[in-house]
């Protein structure tokens, strides 16, 4: 994308494609088990989506590129150096996901339950990381599965826990339209070389939001992939945290720049409101088209405007757990909203709401210090660069 333009095309008509990538999130900073939730999420959106299409489709619909779809929007998360007895923060969007979804997530967890270097390794650990990496052998090869998602992989390749060269021929050898989906840190550099798609994720100190004490404000920003991804990641957490304390965590999700209509994030949205009704609500603002800077019009300040509205109304209301602001940092960026307004009402929110915010932008807006997190995506590979189209419920 230009750097003199800041938007968001992902409402348009575009091919799709069928071969599956190896996509890799790495880095120090937060976000990247949350953003493999999030397409995670997408990906079931979609296969509820082509669900809800069959019951009106001909007979020959499971031959179609949509039947196809629904029949391979199972998912596996595989978590290494997660085992029983210790708590992480994706716990509970995870319990979120199954029990929304039981019949197309499975869950399995391996290693001990703290954190160990390489000097403290044990044949337990070399165990648990065999028996992770045989699950993750058989799912790959019987192509039951549209996406598995090996958290925290690259640590175990790191500690020297699993066989490099068996891990590397087994994802080049994997399905031909499986998504594979890697995080954790330390990646080795025979991953990153077959790896379709690099997103290192880079933590940010603001020493201001500490001296205010102020949390709960998180900002994902940055050109790589998984802000908007992490940011669904998020949403369901929150909703987990409520089932887990009996308690009514509700969700707003604000997506600003993304007018008119073909988004598959609407479609993982829509599936989280399906099973939690009462606890996600969903508002988008924006034309139906990129806004360039120097050539914004009437309908993008008032469209701007508008979803500020809703989004201040709901910080100060204290009636959300979460409020998601997705792409607020290009609306302010594009001069589309006044930065002062947001950051009165961000020192004025209440202490147990969350404010998650993302988009990539030229300028930091002075929110930006009194974020607790801020962790910016940053892009290493990117198929697209090769001339791969784009796939739905993964890309966009």
């Amino acid at each position: 994308m230009s750097r003199t333009g800041i938007g968001i095309r992902t409402a348009v008509e575009r091919s799709e494609r069928i071969t599956g990538q190896i996509h890799v999130y790495d880095g120090m900073g937060k976000g990247k088990s949350q953003a493999a939730l999030g397409v995670v999420l997408r990906s079931i959106g979609l296969g509820i989506n082509a669900a809800d299409d069959e019951a009106f489709a001909p007979a020959n619909y499971a031959d179609t590129q949509a039947g196809s779809r629904l029949s391979s929007s199972r998912v596996l998360l595989l978590r290494f150096l997660k085992g029983p007895g210790r708590n992480y923060d994706e716990d509970a969007a995870i319990e979120a996901l199954q029990r929304g979804f039981p019949h197309l997530i499975d869950q399995v967890r391996t290693g001990r339950a703290s954190f160990f270097s390489r000097e403290d390794v044990t044949r337990f650990d070399a165990l648990e990381a065999q028996r992770g990496w045989d699950v993750a052998k058989g799912a790959i090869a019987s192509n039951l599965y549209s996406v598995v998602v090996l958290d925290e992989l690259n640590p175990v390749l790191d500690l020297g826990l699993l066989a490099i060269d068996e891990v590397i021929q087994t994802l080049k050898n994997k399905p031909e339209n499986l998504e594979i989906i890697v995080t954790g840190r330390g990646t080795p550099q025979a991953l990153l070389d077959i790896a379709d798609l690099h997103t290192e994720s880079v933590p940010h100190d603001h020493p201001v939001s500490r001296e205010q004490g102020i949390e709960g404000i998180e900002i994902y920003t940055g050109a790589g992939k998984g802000k908007s991804t992490n940011a669904l990641g998020k949403a369901l957490q929150a909703i987990g945290r409520g089932i887990s304390t009996d308690k009514s965590h509700r969700v707003l999700i604000i997506q600003w720049l993304k007018g008119g209509s073909g988004y598959t994030e609407d479609a993982a949205i829509a599936a989280m409101k399906q099973c939690y009704p009462d606890l996600v609500d969903h508002h988008r603002c924006g034309r139906d088209a990129i806004v360039w800077r120097g050539q914004q019009q009437i309908a993008d300040y008032v469209e701007a405007e508008r979803g500020w509205e809703i989004a201040r109304a709901a910080l100060a209301s204290g009636m959300y757990k979460t409020i998601i602001m997705d792409e607020l940092n290009p609306t302010v960026d594009l001069e589309l909203l006044q930065v002062e307004p947001i950051v009165d009402a961000l020192l004025r929110k209440p202490r147990d709401t969350e404010v998650i915010i993302t988009g990539r932008c030229l300028n930091q807006p002075a929110y930006f210090d009194l974020a607790s997190v801020h962790s910016e995506m940053i892009c290493h590979k990117h198929y697209c660069e090769k001339g791969v189209d784009l796939k739905r419920g993964v890309d966009f």
